[in-house]
């Protein structure tokens, strides 16, 4: 694994291909009030990008461009809060998305077990440690043990994204997991709005 920190911004010229795992780590989870301090980002081939901003800098037109670009698939998991918080800071949407959770919770209905770390441990076999996950990413410097938590959680969305792609499609699934993650943004924006918490559905 080569974890590469970027102050700012993306570098210029990087191709993530046709898809880009990414994930965000902020101070909590309030986007509203919690800042962004780090985005990671990988192309599912061992290497993570991981970009920290300084508290109000949040000028990214490089990143910006391929959170917005169509004909990239950006990969999350539980994107309804990195969709949010980096809308809320960076001013773009990210689109088009997939949701490892989302197609778990649509495909695994045998367990309650949607978590990164249960993703990985059962359909690839990989431990991850969560040791760092409720560090203080808001400071100046990351620690080698922060960077290598932040790159392990983008590392293997594309791997989980093919094994969960092959259940919902033999349990016939995949069209309502597409409708699900189209809708997804627009779930990212009911929670800026102040809609986290209701169902606008129900009667």
């Amino acid at each position: 694994m080569t974890i590469h920190l970027h102050q700012g911004d993306l570098p210029a010229g990087i191709n993530f291909g046709a898809s880009v795992a990414i994930d965000t780590e902020t101070m909590g989870l309030n986007p509203l009030r919690d800042r962004l301090c780090l985005a990671q980002l990988s192309a599912g081939d061992g290497d993570s990008h991981l970009v920290q901003f300084m508290p109000g800098q949040y000028n990214a037109p490089n990143l910006r461009a391929l959170l917005a670009d169509p004909k990239v698939l950006k990969l999350f998991h539980f994107g309804r809060f990195d969709i949010a918080v980096m809308a809320h800071y960076l001013g773009v949407v990210a689109a088009p998305v997939y949701c490892t959770k989302i197609a778990s919770k649509l495909a695994r209905t045998f367990t309650d077990k949607h978590g990164l770390k249960d993703l990985c441990r059962e359909l690839l076999g990989v431990e991850l440690s969560k040791q760092q996950q409720s560090s203080d990413w808001g400071a100046p410097s990351l620690t080698e043990e922060q960077k290598r938590y932040a790159a392990s959680d983008v590392l293997h969305l594309h791997a989980l994204k093919a094994k969960l792609d092959a259940m919902l499609i033999r349990e016939n699934r995949q069209q309502l997991a597409l409708a699900c993650f189209a809708f997804l943004p627009t779930r990212a924006f009911l929670d800026l709005t102040g809609y986290e918490n209701a169902d606008i559905f129900e009667h």
